[in-house]
């Protein structure tokens, strides 16, 4: 099954190396980490040239990141899923292999967005090209080189186990020259509008009668608002800087939905998907937080919680702020849970754990519902009718879904069973900072 010191049925070559390194995963994967020891000895027995161990590494792992890469994994779910699945240094050899492997594409076939995490990851090269980077990635890392083959094997049976996902961006080879790929579930158009109604019509073109300020500017006046409520000691005064953010967004989305209802370029309206990680534990009511901000602001979300990522489909600036606004809020969402320290029955058995998920389901609800009160005392303050109006963006959104989700089914609903931890969120989520500050920590994570 292995080879064995002097057998010379088949020369050891790179491409028997990279046979043996995925039947060593595999066999991994059945008997566990003592047949993956056992299996490496026997590899490093039998092929003493480094160079043919190098060679058969890049080969193998370029192979598993092309495949997955082409099921549907992004630079920052196969980093995500590696940190929470594998080792510190399975960690560091995905960045490393995905570094390498986006150098066998052109740039100008990558989409702007891959290119983008893949910089989040900190993936680039950092090795001399006139070298293989497996024979400098040990010193690089301060690590064995017995250690290299380990997290090999650890990587490439962690990509053997892991399913395909729905392609919502066209992988490296693939992107045009805008950025997409027909069919990929990248983006879906709406059906332009007609301009609605008369009040829906003189409200956009007074809407689009002034200079309105680009996405950017709108979300740095947020984040400046955020970061000004994060820092005041004064909760009145957090509470207030923090409405105002709330209320900046949905103003400026319902006057984007305006002024495009009757521009005279009757622009299509785009959806995209992305993917937000959470950590353990609480996973379901953590996807419910991101669910309640997405259906606040637009957007359709479907979780895949034994991953660990919730997909949120929306247009672009829904999308940013539903992925700052539900980090923001898982932050202080876990500040003020643990602020309530360990909790026990009258009898003195542990009731933590049911506490605490009682305790993020209601906080997550609550904040659904602030954040619903918020937009629509926004939409009442705009005097028109917005379904019209917000027709291109619900049908765009609907019909990537269906394009990308056409089996998905409805989850049950959560339960609460812990009273004391349903009221403690409750209050906690009326004092959350309804805010869309992206924190720096969530793309830090270079390890």
């Amino acid at each position: 099954m292995f080879p064995h010191v002097g057998d010379q049925q088949r020369p050891v070559t790179a491409d028997v190396v990279v046979d043996w390194l995925l039947t060593v995963a595999a066999d991994g994967l059945r008997r566990g980490p003592d047949a993956v020891t056992a299996g490496l000895r026997a590899v490093s027995a039998a092929v003493p040239a480094q160079r043919v161990v190098d060679a058969a590494v890049v080969q193998v792992l370029r192979a598993q990141v092309d495949r997955l890469w082409t099921s549907g994994w992004l630079p920052i779910d196969l980093y995500e899923v590696t940190r929470r699945q594998a080792s510190a240094l399975a960690v560091h050899l995905v960045v490393d292999a995905m570094a390498d492997t986006a150098a066998t594409y052109p740039s100008a076939t990558t989409h702007p967005r891959w290119l983008a995490q893949l910089g989040e990851v900190g993936a680039e090269n950092w090795w001399d090209s006139a070298v293989p980077y497996p024979a400098q990635w040990a010193d690089h890392h301060g690590a064995e080189r017995s250690a290299l083959l380990e997290a090999v094997v650890q990587l490439v049976g962690l990509a053997l186990r892991l399913p395909a996902l729905q392609v919502i961006l066209p992988p490296p080879g693939q992107a045009t020259a805008g950025g997409g790929q027909a069919g990929s579930g990248d983006s879906a158009g709406g059906t332009p509008t007609d301009g609605g109604d008369a009040r829906g019509s003189s409200a956009g073109a007074a809407a689009s009668g002034r200079p309105r300020p680009s996405p950017e500017k709108v979300l740095g006046r947020v984040r400046a608002l955020l970061a000004k409520a994060e820092s005041t000691p004064f909760p009145e005064e957090a509470e207030a800087l923090s409405a105002k953010a709330q209320e900046l967004m949905s103003r400026y989305s319902i006057e984007q939905a305006l002024a495009d209802a009757v521009s005279p370029e009757r622009r299509t309206t785009v959806a995209s998907a992305r993917r937000i990680w959470l950590d353990a534990p609480y996973l379901g009511p953590k996807t419910l937080l991101v669910a309640e901000v997405g259906s606040a602001n637009h957007c359709r979300t479907v979780s895949s919680e034994k991953l660990g990522f919730v997909t949120v489909l929306g247009t672009d600036l829904d999308l940013d702020v539903v992925d700052v606004l539900a980090t923001s809020l898982l932050v202080q969402a876990a500040r003020a849970m643990l602020a309530t320290g360990s909790q026990y029955s009258r009898l003195g058995t542990s009731r933590t754990r049911s506490f605490r998920h009682s305790f993020l389901l209601s906080y997550a609800t609550r904040i659904g519902e602030r954040l619903r009160d918020a937009a629509d005392q926004t939409a009442a303050a705009a005097g028109t009718d917005l379904v019209p109006v917000f027709a291109d963006r619900s049908l765009a959104v609907d019909t990537l879904f269906d394009s990308l989700f056409s089996t998905a089914t409805a989850r049950r609903s959560f339960s609460a069973g812990n009273a004391a931890g349903w009221g403690a969120g409750r209050s906690a989520a009326d004092r959350a900072v309804l805010t869309t500050e992206r924190r720096a920590v969530r793309r830090s994570r270079r390890p």
